[in-house]
């Protein structure tokens, strides 16, 4: 596999900062390992959900947090001191801490969250602004009129 250097792209630049950073992501330049594996599904136009694997985990190992155009899931198990009834033998479960970062498009809200049968589910939805959706505008003798207005 090939790497890009985009360095040189960085000092050249303004205000995209974001989008190398999503270059790095998908090239696999921030080390994140594949734990938890997960999926991203469309449920309807506007509709998403994240579905993360944490098998093992509670509500109460898992935090999720939402900020600007960030979502993070994180989960972390509560060392137990209660005593063992048994000794383990083999341990083919991870339990071992996690952080996993996904970047949200514009206008893209974390609609709430479920725990079921080890799957997390984070659902959201994408709600565009009036003032942000198209416009078609009639050209007449410099009077800009607003004829109809299409949901994006």
């Amino acid at each position: 596999m090939r790497t890009y250097d985009l360095a040189p792209l960085y000092r050249s630049t303004v205000g995209f900062d974001r989008l190398f950073n999503l270059f790095d992501q998908v090239a696999g330049h921030d080390g994140a390992p594949g734990y938890p594996p997960y999926n991203i599904e469309r449920t309807g136009e506007n509709d998403y959900r994240v579905t993360v694997a944490v098998a093992g985990f509670s509500e109460a190992d898992l935090s999720i947090e939402a900020k600007e155009n960030t979502l993070t899931i994180r989960g972390e198990k509560q060392t137990k001191t209660d005593e063992q009834k048994g000794e383990t033998l083999y341990q083919g479960i991870a339990a071992r801490a996690f952080e996993r970062v996904f970047q949200l498009a514009d206008y893209v809200q974390v609609k709430g969250a479920a725990l079921e049968n080890g799957l997390l589910h984070v659902d959201l939805i994408r709600e565009v602004p009036e003032a942000k959706k198209p416009r078609q505008i009639k050209i007449g003798n410099g009077q800009p009129k607003v004829v109809e207005q299409k949901a994006a």
